[in-house]
């Protein structure tokens, strides 16, 4: 009896224990709006983040300044999905199965061999596609904000035209940005130049900017060391336009004061470009989507057998018309028109690349399905007006988009309640 109840005893003190432990673990560290961030979403997005940046090969911030880094991504995820949620935004099952479908195709590997290097991270498949399907929920309301706020006008793309008609470099860079609110008083400008000011004297010590930036910056890709990838002068604050022309790679720029705040900004790298001549390939093709019903090798099975007609002299155009899933080039004999190879996915781009002009493809998987091409004609083609256009256009709108979704999830920040009960903030 004495040994019963010691052990009913131990396992309730066990259990006890436990479920402190739980609830520790569990406790909220922030309130945003009518939502809760809890403690154990904090430690699992710690853990991504450190493991990121140690594949990036970056220092770990100081752990309180990285936690509160993270607890600030969370919260203004958050804030961000509470909008989507307002304004209907899904992800539905097909476009999530394509997004990991291309995540494998550009790494070179098949969808099992991806669960298995993403076991070997400690992350499972399901949790994957969860992170996916949260990127691309909060990348459409970035772009759906960014349409209702943005407007490119003519005369700008005229003016981009001809002030950039001889540009050839693009440069590839880090920022960090100290953020300033809307209509800031003279102390709060004070106070972000002086943390501008307290970066720039780490930079100065020696601390690597991937690592500041991860620490400190208040934009959205801190956490990524800061790494805005590859510009060109037009696409930058006019301010960073200037000051990157006098830095050589592994240089930072002064305190610039820009639309967004304070920043400062890395350059890494430095190419020349060509803007103006393109490579052109005429193809057609046949696809066929793979489902529940029609499998990977039913459609790599089909395919062979339309080949197989091709090459005994059926015409292409026919059995595209008759075959192919694809509703906007089947009516036109599978006909792709002229395309930028480079513009292609990379399975894809890699067999067209491979064709000499007149062959036709094997069967083979990229992102929409399982495809058939055939290569009608190569060429070189100087970008003219309208191509110039379109590009100026794009690089307007993303120098615009840049600065306006700063201040955007700014606004959205200094609009919504947030109350941090992280011990020590």
């Amino acid at each position: 009896m004495m040994r019963t109840w010691l052990a009913t005893l131990l396992l309730s003190v066990t259990v006890t224990v436990a479920q402190a432990q739980e609830t520790v673990l569990d406790r909220i560290v922030a309130l945003v709006d009518d939502e809760v961030v809890l403690a154990s979403e904090l430690a699992a997005e710690i853990d991504s983040v450190s493991r990121e940046l140690s594949q990036r090969n970056v220092r770990m911030p100081p752990r309180d300044e990285l936690r509160r880094q993270v607890l600030e991504r969370l919260i203004m995820q958050t804030l961000q999905f509470n909008v989507a949620e307002r304004r209907g935004i899904r992800v539905d099952s097909a476009t999530l199965d394509a997004a990991v479908r291309r995540v494998a195709e550009r790494n070179g590997i098949t969808l099992p061999e991806l669960r298995d290097a993403l076991e070997s991270e400690g992350l499972t498949m399901a949790r994957f596609r969860d992170q996916m399907r949260r990127e691309i929920t909060l990348s459409r309301l970035r772009e759906q904000e960014m349409n209702r706020r943005i407007d490119v006008t003519d005369q700008e793309i005229e003016q981009f035209i001809e002030r950039n008609r001889d540009q050839t470099r693009s440069y590839n860079l880090a920022q960090i940005l100290i953020a300033i609110p809307e209509a800031a008083s003279a102390q709060a400008i004070d106070s972000a130049r002086q943390r501008a000011q307290q970066v720039q004297s780490r930079l100065a010590s020696g601390e690597s900017f991937a690592r500041v930036a991860a620490a400190a910056s208040d934009a959205r890709n801190a956490l990524e060391g800061g790494d805005i990838g590859w510009r060109t002068r037009a696409q930058l604050p006019s301010a960073a336009a200037q000051a990157i022309t006098a830095l050589a790679p592994g240089q930072t720029t002064d305190i610039l004061r820009t639309p967004a705040g304070f920043q400062l900004f890395y350059l890494n790298e430095i190419r020349d470009i060509d803007e103006r001549i393109i490579q052109q390939a005429k193809l057609r093709h046949i696809l066929i989507e793979t489902n529940q019903v029609v499998s990977d090798e039913d459609a790599r099975l089909r395919l062979e057998a339309l080949r197989n007609r091709i090459s005994q002299g059926i015409l292409f155009a026919e059995l595209a018309r008759s075959n192919s899933d694809d509703p906007t080039t089947a009516s036109q004999g599978g006909d792709l028109g002229w395309i930028n190879p480079a513009n292609l996915p990379p399975n894809f781009r890699e067999r067209v690349e491979a064709l000499d002009v007149g062959e036709l493809s094997q069967p083979f998987r990229a992102r929409s399905g399982w495809h058939l091409v055939e290569l009608l004609e190569r060429r070189e083609r100087d970008a003219g007006e309208q191509i110039a256009r379109e590009e100026a256009a794009e690089a307007i709108r993303q120098r615009k988009s840049e600065e306006e979704t700063e201040l955007w999830l700014r606004e959205l920040r200094e609009e919504a309640y947030v109350e941090i009960r992280l011990a020590g903030s």
